[in-house]
């Protein structure tokens, strides 16, 4: 039986001018430069998905250009989660996860599906939004995560739906969002967006150190103390995959941020 789960540690993206002089080695192909993020990390989340379609090609070709263990998570599109009613996204769903996904193969991790600050929580158009999510591609179990940004989600009721459907909330560690470490599935998934242009690893080593203690409690089956929870019963533990993105802020000293997370959970 396993006693933890895997700690993947990545960023957003691999195409940013910034890093051509921060973490690409000089005059490095910027054709490869997903090969070289791959090499050096353990996942990354995909935002372009969130704003428009990529074909079945595009993702074959990503797929080749990775290692074999690493995994990518796709930001679902927008269309579907800015939808008035959310009940009525089942086309644009299916056409996403039906469009070429598969390609990826075993590349694919979870999917993301990102919803605006501005959209409360609403019991049954949320309900009916997490029966519209397949659950399978090409016999493959898919991993779907929500990321909600209003303060009202942050309630029993939300907890209990996402749970139902063994769907985790993402832990966005924002200061413009609400952040709530409840665990509602068997992974876990974090958005670190506190990264600092002044310090050359994005965190603080404290700060990192705490951070990789909190992956290896969570890939264990453990709810980590001080981080912000609804709940006050935990529940019951065992292993789970841990998802950690650095995102956002200053993102020139994000890769930096995931080598540093990296080499501290593998130790």
């Amino acid at each position: 039986m396993a006693t933890a789960g895997r700690i993947r540690v990545g960023i957003g993206g691999w195409n940013y001018a910034p890093w051509r002089d921060t973490f690409y080695p000089p005059k490095w192909p910027h054709d490869r430069e997903l090969e070289y993020a791959a090499g050096c990390l353990t996942t990354i989340e995909i935002n372009s998905t969130f704003y428009r379609p990529q074909k079945a090609a595009v993702y074959a070709k990503w797929r080749k250009q990775t290692p074999d263990g690493f995994v990518f998570s796709l930001k679902a599109p927008r269309f579907a989660t800015q939808a008035k009613v959310l009940a009525n996204g089942k086309r644009s769903i299916d056409a996403f996860v039906f469009g070429g996904i598969a390609e990826l193969g075993d590349r694919l991790g979870p999917i993301s599906w990102q919803f605006a600050p501005e959209r409360p929580f609403e019991r049954d158009d949320f309900a009916d939004f997490l029966d519209l999510l397949p659950r399978e591609l090409n016999g493959r179990r898919l991993r779907h995560v929500l990321e909600v940004r209003h303060p009202s989600f942050m309630s029993d009721v939300f907890l209990a739906l996402a749970r139902s459907h063994e769907t985790p909330v993402v832990y966005t560690d924002s200061p413009a969002y609400p952040s709530f470490a409840d665990l509602t599935a068997d992974f876990v998934y974090a958005r670190l967006m506190r990264s600092q242009s002044a310090i050359a690893t994005g965190y603080p080593a404290r700060e990192l150190d705490k951070w990789a203690r909190r992956a290896q409690d969570w890939a264990g089956g453990k709810a980590p103390p001080n981080l912000d929870y609804v709940q006050a019963t935990k529940p019951k533990a065992h292993p789970r995959d841990v998802f950690l993105f650095f995102i956002g802020a200053a993102k020139e000293r994000n890769p930096a941020a995931a080598q540093a997370l990296i080499a501290r959970v593998s130790a």
